[in-house]
């Protein structure tokens, strides 16, 4: 797991490497084991390294024979060591036992199509240099983040936001439209970012880049294919045998690894697959005043004397939590509103002391059907029977009604259509909402519903029922936008690599057959992966319901953090940014309990935090590396200098 950026200039003209070297160290948090440069002819590749596989000799930039082929490379392939089999027998000649190396010969042999033949998580960049062609690739479900900036001809791209920041190239602006789509999907959906000019390489997508010319291809696509034919039996087991292979493949490397395991049945079916293999040390993060149902703590440490781990306990408080914040937002460079991010942070701090590998349990929600909204559609299947025009005035009188009264918003979300009331598993502000919070003025005043940022997911693919679509939205927009961010982002900051057994692309290959009966079936979700956890886990975790992170926000708003609220409400971006007085109107109502409005004022509050760090730069915490170290870089240089090719 390490960090990678690079610049290819217009022409091929020399390459800055003190600019390099800005890049790098900007994100020496994710590789503090090691660093390497390649510059060549107006190209420059940079690299930190986390060491995992091949501590001795796995250093980047790596190349082959004849050096023209580079590759930086971050995360990992789990089937590496077949494909080096394969490559050696074909008379590929290997200097190292590391993925990335193999990454190289497999592209002598299949050019960007050997994105086909990898098994893992990854972001790399590959620079040919025969064509004087980059490919920039990021994996299938978006686990690694890719991020790319053009300014005047030139590519920049890093693992991290902050790395294309210290280029020093791109000005720092709020892109508009993401400001908008933000406010209703709580993250900034791809490949956009809230940085005017800095982009995302999608999800299942690389990055085809000559000398000015920018293309962006799709390799590969979540599809659903349900079979109908097969008993439930049938996917129980091959679930089984699946996910038992995932886990055993995510077992790699020559470091100490662990697990996260909090109070549900996806990391703690993990651990116990892990506990049959190895001896396994599991953290948990709680936070005081978390409501009594959402004590992750005593579930998961009885899960943990359960596989007889070693435990490992994290408790949050307000006062900690409000403390760290910057800094965690610092770490997340792009705002995201889930305020379970930060427990992420504090958890991923107490596992680095005592290893640097954890697995963990996203993605089981999205590919097996595991988020309570997908009960929905079974649920509003009385309106299918409606007619539309009817349909629609019960929607009218609906909206009426008293807010909360019981039974209004069952008739609000049967009167609309799938694509008019599910935009994802966060809907924060409406369209009409946004309006109101934004300043009347461009470049706000004239922008697209939010509805388009998923328009073309749902055209794609009409011909599935309605759980599957949902499924579908989240697995492209939810899962790469927020739940793998914020993990990717939360463990890196703390030099720890996160590996997501449930992301295996053979195992979604094979959930990706379950019927939607088998996933939404006898009053609760994922049925079929519970079915499968049963012969794993104990009956008590296997059919516990799924409850969310418990981050006490709700509470806190109204008491810890209130004086801090009110400051933001009054810096320099709310008065360019939001309608002062609208936020506050929320603040009040849910401050004396008219109404719960905690994720839209987290929503706010995330975004004007996120500004003052990045934008406007009267926080404590600026946008700065706190890490970055230029006495080891030059010792590393020492042992490693630049490589190049001359000119």
């Amino acid at each position: 797991m390490c960090g990678i950026c690079g610049i290819v200039e217009k022409t091929a003209k020399h390459v800055d490497e003190t600019e390099l070297y800005r890049m790098t160290d900007a994100m020496i948090h994710r590789g503090p084991d090691d660093e390497g440069y390649f510059v060549h002819q107006g190209v420059g590749l940079g690299f930190r390294r986390l060491s995992i596989v091949d501590i001795a000799h796995g250093n980047q930039p790596l190349c082959n024979e004849t050096q023209t082929v580079w590759v930086v490379f971050n995360g990992e392939i789990y089937n590496y060591k077949p494909l080096r089999n394969q490559l050696t027998a074909l008379g590929h000649r290997f200097r190292t036992d590391t993925d990335t190396e193999v990454i190289v010969h497999l592209y002598e042999e299949k050019g960007i199509d050997l994105l086909q033949e990898l098994r893992g998580m990854f972001a790399m960049a590959i620079y040919d240099l025969a064509s004087d062609e980059l490919y920039l690739a990021r994996d299938y479900f978006g686990i690694k983040p890719l991020y790319y900036a053009r300014q005047d001809g030139a590519l920049l791209f890093a693992s991290e936001l902050k790395s294309i920041l210290a280029s020093q190239r791109v000005a720092r602006a709020v892109s508009a439209p993401s400001l908008w789509n933000y406010l209703t999907f709580q993250y900034v959906p791809d490949p956009d970012t809230m940085f005017q000019g800095i982009f995302k390489v999608p999800a299942a997508h690389y990055l085809q880049f000559q000398r000015g010319n920018l293309r962006l291809h799709r390799y590969w696509k979540a599809e659903f294919s349900p079979d109908e034919s097969r008993p439930l039996s049938y996917f129980v087991e091959g679930i089984e045998a699946k996910l038992r292979d995932s886990v055993a493949n995510h077992l790699t490397g020559d470091v100490p690894r662990g697990a996260f395991l909090s109070s549900g049945i996806d990391s703690s079916t993990i651990a116990a697959l892990m506990t049959e293999r190895e001896p396994l040390q599991t953290f948990t993060v709680g936070f005081e005043e978390a409501p009594e149902k959402h004590d992750e703590l005593t579930l998961a440490r009885k899960m943990a004397e359960h596989l007889g781990s070693q435990h490992h306990e994290v408790r949050v408080s307000a006062k900690t939590y409000l403390q760290q914040l910057p800094r965690l937002m610092y770490s997340l460079e792009d705002p995201i509103a889930d305020a379970s991010a930060m427990g992420l942070y504090f958890v991923a701090e107490a596992a680095r002391e005592h290893v640097t590998v954890v697995l963990s349990g996203e993605g089981a929600d999205e590919i097996f059907g595991g988020y309570p909204i997908y009960h929905e559609p079974v649920s509003l299947r009385m309106f299918d029977y409606i007619p539309a025009t009817l349909r629609f005035g019960l929607g009218k009188v609906a909206q009426r009604l008293p807010y909360g009264l019981k039974g209004r918003s069952f008739l609000m979300r049967g009167s609309v259509p799938l694509e008019s009331r599910f935009l994802g598993n966060a809907n924060i502000f409406a369209d009409d909402a946004k309006r109101r919070l934004l300043p009347p003025r461009e470049p706000f005043s004239d922008l697209k519903d939010s509805y388009s940022a998923i328009a073309g997911l749902y055209r794609e693919n009409q011909s599935h029922d309605d759980i599957t679509r949902m499924q579908l939205i989240d697995i492209n927009t939810w899962l790469p936008g927020d739940i793998l961010m914020k993990a990717d982002k939360m463990t890196m900051a703390n030099a720890l690599e996160l590996r997501v057994p449930f992301l295996d692309r053979e195992l979604f290959e094979f959930a990706a057959t379950v019927p939607a009966k088998y996933r939404i079936a006898a009053g609760t979700t994922k049925y079929a992966l519970r079915q499968a956890a049963a012969r794993i886990v104990p009956h008590w975790m296997s059919t516990r319901p799924k409850l969310g992170f418990p981050v006490p926000i709700r509470r806190w708003i109204c008491t810890d953090m209130l004086e801090f609220i009110h400051d933001l409400f009054a810096s320099g971006a709310a008065r360019e940014f939001i309608n002062r007085e609208y936020a506050l109107v929320l603040l009040q109502e849910h401050c004396s309990g008219r109404r719960d409005r905690a994720r839209e004022l987290w929503t706010v509050v995330t975004f004007l935090l996120w500004y003052d760090i990045f934008l406007d730069g009267t926080s404590s915490y600026t946008c700065q590396s706190p890490t970055s170290s230029h006495t080891q870089r030059h010792r590393l240089r020492t042992q490693r200098p630049v490589q190049s090719l001359g000119t």
